[in-house]
């Protein structure tokens, strides 16, 4: 009985083992990068490039809620028909301005990156100060900065 349940899964496992790995393959891509799709926070960007001059609502609330629009870089065509894309990014009933690619690329991205590089470097400043110059780390002792 062992050796048919075995035979049974093995054949499972190769009629569909193929597909199994088409799945497998993931993307990994984070704001700032180009080629990200969501909501941006504009910070002390210069003023987006906007797609349209007045933001898009879709579902309104039922009740006088006034709400902070959201900047999204989307997919081109996406803005076109938000209503079938707007659950995608959490954005249903909210006002939405859709940033201009180029300008997503050209200006946020090199921003965004250069102001998270800073961040990390100030981390990174503060951690190595707070543990001071002899550091152990995973039982090695380095001579730190």
């Amino acid at each position: 009985m062992k050796r048919f349940l075995f035979a049974a899964v093995a054949a499972a496992g190769v009629c569909t083992s193929a597909p199994l790995f088409a799945g497998d393959i993931g993307v990994s891509i984070s704001i700032g990068e180009p080629g990200f799709y969501g909501r941006l926070d504009l910070g002390n960007v210069p003023a987006p490039q906007l797609i349209y001059a007045q933001p898009v609502v879709v579902e309104r609330p039922p009740v006088a809620v006034v709400r902070e629009p959201i900047y999204l870089h989307v997919p081109p065509g996406y803005e076109k028909h938000w209503s079938r894309h707007c659950r995608e990014y959490g954005a249903c009933g909210h006002p939405v301005y859709f940033v201009r690619e180029q300008w997503y690329n050209q200006i946020y991205v090199p921003h965004y990156r250069e102001a998270h590089r800073v961040r990390a470097e100030e981390r990174h400043d503060e951690a190595r100060h707070r543990l001071g110059p002899a550091v152990r780390v995973h039982g090695v002792r380095s001579a730190g900065p």
